[in-house]
């Protein structure tokens, strides 16, 4: 439910009465208080055991009727859900927002619920106390009205109905057929009279059960008082009439739609949950020519650059001249005074973690606060970038766990998120964010990195879509010497170096836990383990590699052995396949490339020696997409190991899903195998 420029729609007039035909003859798949008691008993949910709850039928329709003076869009629901453990207990819980704007807000009425339970037999239901219902603030233009159902156990069927009655017309009501659990059956249907044209937004990977489209007429009996007549557009003093304007009624349906799932790198399930979106793209009254009344990506430029706290703020940095100008005279290189304007305000002000696109007050009170959000931070970036005399402008995003962005749909609700672009010579560009302390410039956080960002310009026309390619990727490197003595016990020492989104994971890890947790991290699960000496080097040198030199030790027997099994790469590589289920119907999205590569060189202990050599494997995905190499390679009283896997690509579709997973298997597989040592006859 978005919000364009049109925030009402009125008809003048005052409504005496309405009478709506549907013209739809389905039967509604549920019907309130008549449930089926066979669902108070464990034997239909066998399939089911594994899930909280199941939504056993989830029911909407939106029509219109003529109240006041205008039209309302009225959004009935029935639901019904059935509490298979405590951990369902939260499906109890009933959420729903509400718009509102100035003294106007969306009206919920009509509330009814019960919970039913199977108590010696005997089917209990006990009613919904209405009267306890809560009001919580959820953004400056929508509260939510929140209600939890009695008596809740294992086993409950609870449903519910309401009404919600809307004035804004561009807010008609979305639908979810898909949720974090199972559903067996959900329905949405819609009357839409001819005066609204909406663009409907389906998305998601479940198949639709009902998907029908009818033709039919609706009826509205209008009154009206020294105002424009709806019908012919002529001013009357007073008067009555009936307007017959056509209407479509939609039907959508989906059947037994399994739980939406979290699943490793990912975005946000909300980018892969089955639904439908509306949006207002136009209106259109008798005997009148049609009326946009969609957004564009030009106009909401256009707003963004006038609006006090975003526009306007970009030229509000005067307060920070006499500490830019030692910057402006001593970089010259476009590249290092940014980065040094960058420095300033990512040491001036700490991010308080809230996202948004409009400062929440001017850029001195955030400034003189040492706080802010990530707009307050980076307007001020813009700002002090331009007042340093470079050619810098705001990049809206959306992060990766507000949803991907849909350059065709231009709804200003899509974002979430702003960055600076910095223009530099021969063509070049720079995004950069001031919101991590621990990030060099020109590195986007992790949580930007999704799809692309609008440039918002200043001159007309020169706005434009931007990639939001990560600057740097995941990168690893270990060196490790590793000494075994004939009792199996190990000793030795171990560079690494954290570069890129690694550097900066690594760092916010080090500074959060401290130098001694950060070892006793790295021990964890490897018994017997001891750190006696260790050295962290370029800490705070952001544009470096974080850099550790530490020395291990870990005990063996206590007499010599004949046989050593040794598994070195355990330590060191990767532990287990993050991809766990055969299938996948979303891509695969990391952010960013990754590369890992350990070299490690061993030392046997006198008169040992390798029985057997595991063989070297090269593993390639289609395309270039990715390489594994493993090798080892034995000589006199050694052994040298060496793996890496590298990912060249941030995203992979869901068809290369089954090749990605077989990849990780054989990293893991290969990384996994034992060397056997043996003592010489």
């Amino acid at each position: 439910m978005t919000q364009p420029l049109l925030r009402r729609l009125f008809l003048a007039g005052i409504c005496s009465a309405a009478s709506v035909s549907l013209a739809q003859a389905q039967n509604e798949p549920i019907k309130f208080g008549k449930i089926d008691e066979r669902d108070l008993t464990g034997q239909n949910f066998v399939a089911d055991s594994a899930a909280p709850a199941v939504v056993l039928c989830d029911f909407g329709r939106s029509t219109f009727d003529y109240n006041e003076g205008q039209f309302r869009v009225i959004f009935e629901r029935v639901a019904r859900i059935k509490i298979l453990k405590k951990a369902g207990y939260e499906y109890a819980t009933v959420k729903v927002p509400l718009y509102h704007k100035g003294t106007t807000e969306e009206k919920m009425t009509a509330l009814r619920g019960f919970t039913y339970n199977l108590v010696n037999g005997q089917v209990v239901k006990e009613k919904l106390n209405t009267e306890s219902m809560f009001r919580e603030v959820s953004s400056p233009n929508v509260n939510i009205r929140k209600f939890t159902m009695p008596n809740v156990r294992e086993g409950s069927v609870i449903e519910f109905t309401y009404t919600v009655a809307s004035e804004f017309t561009f807010n008609f009501q979305d639908w979810a057929f898909q949720t974090d659990i199972p559903v067996r059956w959900s329905e949405y249907r819609a009357a839409i009279p001819e005066y609204f044209d909406y663009k409907m937004l389906m998305q998601g990977y479940e198949p639709l059960e009902v998907q029908e489209r009818t033709e039919g007429v609706t009826q509205y009996s209008i009154r009206w008082s020294s105002s424009t007549d709806l019908r012919t557009g002529e001013r009357e003093s007073g008067g009555s009439g009936v307007v017959t304007p056509r209407v479509t009624n939609y039907r959508w349906a989906m059947k037994n739609v399994p739980a939406m799932r979290e699943e490793p790198y990912m975005t946000t399930t909300d980018d892969y949950t089955a639904k439908i979106d509306f949006e207002l793209a136009g209106i259109k009254w008798p005997d009148e020519p049609y009326k946009s009344v969609a957004n564009s990506w030009e106009k909401i430029d256009r707003d963004l650059l006038s609006e006090d706290n975003f526009g306007v703020q970009l030229s509000r940095a005067g307060f920070l001249k006499e500490q830019l100008a030692p910057l402006v005279a001593q970089f010259s290189d476009p590249a290092a005074r940014a980065a040094a304007v960058h420095e300033l305000v990512r040491r001036a002000v700490k991010y308080n973690g809230n996202n948004g696109i409009l400062s929440t007050g001017t850029l001195r009170r955030a400034y003189d606060q040492k706080s802010g959000s990530s707009a307050d931070i980076n307007l001020l970036l813009i700002a002090a970038l331009r007042e340093a005399g470079l050619k810098a402008n705001p990049v809206l995003l959306s992060t990766r766990n507000h949803g991907r962005m849909e350059t065709n749909v231009p709804l200003l609700s899509r974002f979430n998120y702003v960055v600076a672009h910095v223009a530099l010579p021969e063509g070049k560009q720079m995004l950069v964010d001031a919101t991590e302390e621990l990030a060099p410039c020109g590195m986007l956080p992790y949580r930007c990195l999704n799809g692309v960002g609008r440039l918002v310009m200043t001159t007309p026309g020169e706005s434009r879509w931007v990639e939001l390619k990560p600057a740097e990727r995941l990168l690893t490197y270990r060196q490790v010497n590793l000494v075994v003595d004939e009792k199996g016990g190990l000793s030795g020492k171990v560079h690494q170096e954290h570069a890129g989104y690694r550097a900066l994971d690594q760092r916010e890890q080090l500074r959060k836990l401290g130098e001694k947790k950060y070892l006793e991290e790295i021990t964890t699960g490897h018994e017997g383990w001891s750190i006696p000496k260790y050295t962290f080097k370029e800490r705070d040198a952001f544009h470096k590699p974080l850099t550790l030199d530490y020395e291990f030790a870990a005990a063996g027997s206590e007499t010599p052995v004949g046989t050593i099994y040794l598994n070195p790469l355990r330590y060191f590589g990767t532990s287990k396949n993050p991809f766990l289920h055969e299938d996948r119907r979303f891509p695969v999205d990391f952010g960013t490339g990754l590369d890992e590569t350990l070299m490690m060189n061993i030392t046997l202990p006198t008169g040992y020696e390798l029985e057997e050599t595991p063989k070297g494997m090269v593993v390639e995905l289609p395309e270039g997409g990715g390489r594994f190499i493993y090798n080892v390679q034995p000589g006199q009283g050694t052994i040298q190991i060496v793996s890496r896997m590298s990912l060249a690509r941030p995203v992979y579709s869901a068809q290369e899903y089954t090749y990605l997973r077989e990849f990780f298997t054989h990293v893991i597989t290969k990384q996994a195998e034992k060397l056997v040592l043996k003592k010489k006859v």
